[in-house]
């Protein structure tokens, strides 16, 4: 709203999904905001408890779930690179 216009903003919002939506860099959530973005994230997987455990997981500790059902975890590093033991991608 009032940071919608600009680049950079701390704010950072998007209109997408028919809504507005924060969250996208890291630290731009708060701990109370990860459900109802990691519920977006996670509404196309056939593995919804395990996909919402780890997202919630991972957005406790970053702040911040990347946009979208897959991918675009570039917009949140925190989230991007943090590996299971194995090396593969613990958030989803």
């Amino acid at each position: 709203m009032g940071n919608a216009g600009k680049e950079g903003s701390d704010a950072f919002e998007v209109e997408a999904y028919g809504r507005r939506n924060y969250g996208y860099r890291q630290g731009s959530l708060r701990a109370g905001q990860c459900p109802s973005a990691c519920s977006y994230r996670c509404s196309r997987t056939s593995k919804r408890k395990a996909c919402m455990f780890f997202c919630q997981k991972c957005c406790a500790t970053c702040l911040c779930v990347p946009p979208g059902t897959y991918g675009n975890k570039e917009v949140c590093p925190c989230y991007n690179n943090w590996k299971t033991q194995e090396g593969g991608p613990k958030c989803p």
